[in-house]
């Protein structure tokens, strides 16, 4: 068995000393580039690249993105209106502040995503009630829910018009209010 020609301290695996090194060419070496120094979870030397700002302050996508998220609610509340037979006055304001918080997020500071929200929750809360309308009918016609709405429109209408009182004006104000609230909130 032969011993490895240095061993400092007895320890064979301690790092041995290593010849310095000359520079090629008569140029001095020169350490890998990296523009910022290496930090906790960086890897390369590089700094992570940030995720893109989200769209603020675009009219276009606000109205769009409170017209998308009018017709998921109203969907959502005519579910509960359908299930339940009778409208609730949270699920209206529900409404309203849905459109409005994501208008107002995307649509920003802008007077009119501040027109167009409640007036996108009033359409929201009127489809709800309208798809409600047709849940409790399909549960006593022998037809379904989209042949109500899309075929029989105005026996769903006049069935609105018929169930209507006071308190559904109330909630179509209260939403509309809500709305207002939430996309003068959310965009700022």
């Amino acid at each position: 068995m032969t011993q490895p020609p240095h061993i400092p301290d007895g320890n064979p695996y301690a790092q041995q000393p290593q010849p310095p090194q000359q520079p090629q060419y008569g140029y001095p070496q020169q350490q890998p580039y990296a523009p910022f120094p290496q930090q906790q979870g960086m890897k390369g030397g590089f700094m992570p690249v940030p995720p893109p700002a989200p769209a603020r302050g675009n009219l276009g996508l606000g109205i769009l993105a409170g017209f998308v998220a009018m017709l998921v609610i109203a969907g959502v509340y005519g579910g509960i209106v359908g299930a339940t037979e009778h409208e609730i006055g949270y699920a209206a304001v529900a409404v309203g502040v849905v459109v409005g918080f994501a208008a107002g997020k995307v649509g920003g500071n802008n007077p009119v995503v501040l027109i167009v929200s409640p007036i996108l929750s009033l359409l929201g809360v009127y489809l709800g009630q309208l798809l409600g309308e047709s849940i409790i009918g399909s549960k006593v016609l022998p037809f379904s829910v989209p042949e109500l709405l899309f075929q029989h429109f105005n026996w769903v209408h006049q069935a609105w018009k018929t169930d209507s009182d006071p308190m559904t004006f109330l909630f179509f104000a209260l939403a509309a209010v809500a709305s207002f609230g939430a996309a003068k909130r959310a965009a700022s």
